[in-house]
């Protein structure tokens, strides 16, 4: 006879770890919740000769539903939207892809194209297409122009820059390129510049990413040269030379005026070398009227002297 009862035991003995697996399984089980996703827009595979200038929507916004722990490893992720417009503009009514034209079109946004687990659900995309605008794509060679902000030291002016390199070619949408006047590089600042110096810019473009150059750093020289200046040196006394005599000159002293570098007129060493004397040798006693002579420093003019004859007295 059977012994049915240690078989029963057996069999009974495995509903509790069934029991337990399926507990595990059902208690493991998370309903789904939806939520909202922006994705950047990829726009690749523009057509060579054409730029794009236009694209007001830059991201799109989906609703999906999936398990929450599934959603929350895609919200640590990058996920892009890849917008073919190669592909997308064959479709288009407005042309196709051999024979596209400059203007606005309207891409379907392809449902398909949006990378994402076979767990989730998209329930909803918004915008449905996506607005772009293409230019023809044009090269144009413009002279480099450096503006300045800032001002140099006392005394000092800045001349015309020099740039290497002074022309460049720059390709973009041909309104663009059209519309500039004068290819600027970013300003240089000349506070405080008392000498020459040099400095590496790029160009001042209000969307470089609309733009692409055959250079993108110019090295800009900038000339610093001093002023000319005036000043006015007053009461230099008037030195007798070659005589022993008793000497009355009237007047006693002299103004001169003297025109040079600023930072020469301003170094007191030099200017201290600006004198005046009269040459009296072989004079005999009497009464003169005489001109002072100046001893200027080289590299200054003297441009003006006040009084320009003196009375000489000779005993």
């Amino acid at each position: 006879m059977p012994d049915f009862k240690k078989k029963g035991s057996r069999i009974f003995g495995l509903f509790p770890a069934l029991f337990l697996i399926l507990f595990l399984a059902f208690a493991c089980t998370v309903e789904p919740v939806e939520t909202d996703l922006l994705l950047p827009v990829d726009f690749s595979n523009i057509p060579e000769d054409m730029v794009l200038t236009h694209h007001p929507t830059d991201k799109i916004e989906i609703r999906i539903q999936a398990d929450p722990r599934l959603i929350e490893l895609i919200n640590r992720q990058t996920i892009l939207y890849p917008a073919d417009l190669y592909t997308d503009l064959e479709f288009d009514p407005a042309g196709d892809s051999d024979s596209i034209e400059p203007g606005s079109y309207m891409l379907p946004v392809d449902k398909t194209r949006i990378p994402m687990d076979s767990g989730i659900k998209i329930l909803n995309i918004n915008p449905s297409f996506l607005i772009v605008r293409l230019e023809r794509k044009v090269t144009k060679t413009f002279k480099i122009t450096v503006p300045y902000t800032g001002t140099p030291a006392q005394g000092h002016i800045a001349l015309e820059p020099f740039c290497e390199p002074a022309f460049v070619e720059l390709t973009g949408a041909e309104s663009l390129i059209n519309g500039i006047d004068q290819l600027k590089t970013k300003p240089i600042d000349l506070a405080g510049a008392g000498e020459k110096f040099k400095k590496n810019l790029p160009l001042d473009l209000e969307n470089p990413l609309l733009y692409s150059s055959s250079h993108t750093m110019f090295t800009v020289t900038v000339p610093i040269q001093q002023q000319m200046v005036k000043k006015k040196i007053t009461d230099i006394p008037i030195q007798v030379w070659n005589t022993t005599s008793r000497v009355k000159i009237e007047p006693s002293v002299i103004t001169v005026e003297i025109k040079g570098p600023f930072d020469t007129l301003g170094n007191k060493a030099i200017m201290d070398q600006v004198y005046a004397f009269m040459d009296l040798k072989n004079l005999a006693p009497g009464v003169y009227a005489r001109h002072a002579h100046i001893n200027v420093p080289v590299d200054l003019i003297m441009t003006g002297a006040t009084p320009q004859v003196f009375t000489v007295k000779i005993e």
